[in-house]
């Protein structure tokens, strides 16, 4: 299926390591021009160093703190001046803060609401007019399926990634007229850093797989997933195939989420 990403140029914040970097791969690989951002850069140019010993083609790389404002207007700027225009936005940024409520301190709130609302807000706004100049664009916020079912000691996380969900929704309403698409994915347990690190703390003897497959996760597939498995969904949801597909938050979890 051609999914006509074909010389579109695409953002992704958060896009050094996992789901942003395999996105960014996927998205290269359908003819996209991408640019990825985070706030590490050696770990922006190993990553851009191995799209291009995959894909043969260089993606732009530029470190930023999506918790600044002013870093926000600066990566999406730079974005549309290097390839001339920008068609789509992933707003990926973020991290695991799982506390339980009264060990939550101010501080640690603002971050978490810096990072994954404010930093997806800052970027959007800052899209806006390169989208409205193409007459086209697509949004994707990364949040979790944990803010739709939220547990005990699961803040401020679920408290953020909740709105998240209430932000891609208002948005999609907003930006239809312009035809500009909001969608957000709920991420469940994706293979990445933080997972291994619990594999490697908890089952040490086990392998990956039978770490992933134990029925303490509550995954009805029975499995723990795969970093491509989240892009290849993300990279559905900007493309043309999706262009009738605005204000959904679909779940990437193996069906563990109690709730649609």
């Amino acid at each position: 299926m051609d999914l006509g990403l074909q010389g579109k140029v695409a953002l992704i914040t958060g896009a050094s390591k996992g789901i942003g970097l395999e996105t960014a791969l996927h998205l290269v690989r359908e003819g996209a021009m991408v640019a990825i951002c985070a706030r590490n850069e050696d770990n922006l140019q190993q990553a851009a160093a191995m799209i291009k010993d995959q894909t043969g083609i260089e993606v732009l790389y530029i470190k930023a703190d999506i918790t600044k404002e002013e870093e926000c207007k600066k990566v999406v700027n730079q974005t549309a001046e290097h390839y001339g225009r920008l068609d789509i936005l992933i707003n990926n940024a973020g991290t695991s803060s799982a506390n339980p409520f009264e060990t939550v301190e101010t501080d640690l709130w603002q971050h978490d609401l810096d990072l994954k609302v404010f930093g997806a807000i800052h970027c959007s706004k800052a899209a806006l007019p390169y989208m409205r100049r193409g007459g086209q664009g697509a949004i994707v916020n990364v949040t979790a399926a944990i803010a739709k079912t939220p547990a005990a000691s699961s803040l401020p996380t679920t408290v953020s990634r909740a709105a998240g969900m209430a932000l891609t929704k208002a948005m999609s309403k907003d930006l239809g007229k312009d035809n500009i698409r909001v969608n957000t994915v709920c991420i469940g347990l994706i293979r990445s850093d933080q997972i291994e690190n619990l594999w490697k703390k908890q089952a040490p003897n086990l392998t990956f797989e039978q770490f992933g497959s134990d029925p303490i996760h509550g995954i009805p597939l029975g499995r723990i997933g795969r970093t491509e498995e989240a892009a290849k969904v993300i990279t559905f949801l900007v493309s043309e195939a999706a262009s009738y597909v605005t204000g959904t938050a679909i779940n990437i979890d193996g069906g563990k989420c109690g709730t649609l």
